[in-house]
């Protein structure tokens, strides 16, 4: 017996997100919207191993996999049919899904789990990002011309055509204070409501941590608010490539690089490739953040080029 096909909180921790299960295994998609329609294609995620036609594993879209055999366990219980058994089964699922709650809310705030819980499927939680500054806003930091994109402690060559001059973004990010970023249009107005869907590089102070997340902790964070807030209500699909400490100028960092899929209407990229570095810079933390779509693949090599050149200022 296996539970219907839909969307369920995401076994692999993701806070508010919601993975597809399609009767028989887990999606590689993930959406914040548990109303959204089922992923058309790539169900299987990353080659996950099963054992016995139950999910036996998935990798998780920003990190450690946190009780993902949860719901192969559900399903057992599911078969038994004293109803002993079930009160029983009922409150080993009640156990196992705190664990999971507890471990999934301590790996995004560093052990604080004071946060706001998950609510019923139908209202999923929309804090996948970090509570927004309400201080007043500092002045404009002013940095050196030196030809150098500047963000916060870290900073990479400018780079020229077909890359766009050095600017803040159009609309402040959440996760990152002094941002610059660099861009390149790939479509125009491709919803019909002003909206251009662009290749990006940003670089920024990571306002996510200030010096009390890890490198993995913050990029954790970055990757979350990414996937759960940037691409609306659209099942998302990652394939994670690399998920890995890493040194930058001689500091800790952390580096993520995820292979994107969605179908958004009218928009004629189908995924996108992403980077993610956060650098640990004494008391701060530096950002780096690129996005490739992928009628544009000739501009990821550069974007890790300029990742190799990133350079911890201070």
């Amino acid at each position: 017996m296996s539970a219907s096909p839909g969307w369920y909180p995401d076994p692999g921790g993701g806070q508010g997100l919601f993975r597809y299960w399609d009767g028989r295994a887990w999606s590689a998609a993930i959406s914040p919207n548990p109303s959204a329609p089922p992923p058309s294609q790539g169900l299987i995620g990353g080659g996950t191993p099963q054992q016995g036609g139950q999910p036996y594993g998935q990798s998780g879209a920003y990190g450690q996999v946190y009780g993902s055999n949860a719901y192969a366990n559900y399903q057992e219980l599911r078969n038994r049919k004293s109803p002993i058994g079930w009160w029983i089964a009922g409150a080993a699922l009640l156990i196992i899904i705190i664990v999971v709650a507890v471990l999934a809310i301590r790996a995004v705030t560093g052990g604080d789990t004071g946060t706001t819980g998950r609510g019923p499927v139908g209202q999923p939680s929309q804090d996948f990002c970090p509570p927004e500054n309400t201080a007043s806003p500092d002045a404009p930091v002013s940095h050196p011309a030196d030809g150098r994109v500047h963000g916060g402690p870290v900073s990479y060559p400018m780079l020229g055509t077909p890359w766009g001059p050095p600017q803040g973004p159009p609309n402040p990010v959440p996760f990152g204070t002094d941002v610059q970023t660099q861009m390149v249009l790939d479509q125009l107005n491709y919803d019909g409501q002003g909206t251009n869907w662009v290749a990006s590089i940003l670089v920024a102070e990571l306002q996510a941590g200030d010096g009390f997340f890890t490198p993995e902790q913050g990029a954790q964070i970055v990757v979350r608010c990414i996937l759960g807030a940037f691409y609306g209500n659209h099942p998302i699909e990652s394939e994670v490539k690399v998920n890995e400490k890493a040194t930058i100028g001689g500091h800790d960092a952390w580096l993520v690089e995820s292979q994107l899929t969605f179908d958004i209407p009218r928009l004629e990229a189908k995924g996108e490739y992403l980077i993610v570095a956060v650098v640990s810079a004494g008391n701060r933390s530096g950002l780096y953040y690129a996005t490739i779509p992928d009628t544009l693949p000739e501009l990821v090599q550069p974007a890790r080029d300029t990742l190799q050149k990133l350079q911890v200022d201070g």
